[in-house]
This record gives C-alpha cells, sequence and structure tokens, in this order.
C-alpha cells in the first residue's frame, strides 16, 4: 500500500488556484478534516514567526483571486455561493492568470506591511 500524502505534498499536487470538480472539492473537504489537528500546529507555529517573502507572495495573490471572486459574484460572499456558481468562477480565475499576477505584484506592498502590523502587534500583547 502506498504511503499517505503528507500536508505539503498534498498542496504542491493539488495547486489552489485550479478549479475542481465535486468530487475533488468533497475528496479534499474529508483529507482536511482529517488533517486539521496538525495544520493547527503548523499554523500557531508559523503564527510565531515572520512570513518569507514566498509565503507573502502566497498571500497577494489569494487576495487578488478573492478581490476578483468577488467582483463575479456581485459582492456574495463565497461561502453563500451554490457549488455551480463557485466552479464558473473559479474557471473564470483560472484564464485570468496574467492578470491575477499583476494585480499580486501591486498588493505585495500591502500585504508586506499587514505582517508587519501583525509582528508589531504580537510584540505588544505579550
Amino acid at each position: 500500500m502506498p504511503k499517505p500524502l503528507g500536508f505539503k505534498k498534498f498542496v504542491e499536487e493539488v495547486d489552489a488556484t485550479e478549479a475542481l470538480t465535486i468530487q475533488q472539492r468533497l475528496k479534499k473537504a474529508r483529507q482536511m478534516k482529517k488533517l486539521a489537528p496538525k495544520i493547527a500546529i503548523g499554523r500557531a507555529r508559523a503564527a510565531r514567526k515572520m512570513a518569507n517573502m514566498d509565503t507573502l507572495k502566497k498571500r497577494a495573490k489569494k487576495q487578488a483571486r478573492n478581490m476578483l471572486a468577488k467582483k463575479f459574484s456581485k459582492g456574495i460572499a463565497k461561502a453563500d455561493l451554490n457549488m455551480a456558481k463557485k466552479m464558473e468562477i473559479e474557471k473564470r480565475l483560472d484564464k485570468m492568470k496574467p492578470k491575477i499576477d499583476k494585480l499580486a505584484k501591486k498588493l505585495l506592498p500591502k500585504v508586506r506591511k499587514q505582517e508587519l502590523a501583525r509582528k508589531k502587534g504580537n510584540k505588544d500583547n505579550k
């Protein structure tokens, strides 16, 4: 029997930016529910550190993607959309990779400032 995928390998294998079918979405939901405790520990460790540039770029890309998704859904939250509408929006976003990359590049300084503010806030709380 093959060894189960680790979280990092899983994320690399199924890129978060590609559109998922309903079956893939449900399978991913089951896997993520199983991995939830490990992810929580990792998130807590990462919260103590300053994010590196790759992480900041990923965050900027995600923000850019979410901005466009919100625009396509006419301001309706993604959680309130049905599966078909989510898939339609994801397909539209997949076609707009260059625009998303350009928008992410513009958002990068803002994301960096947010990270610095987060770290500064953590020091004040201690």
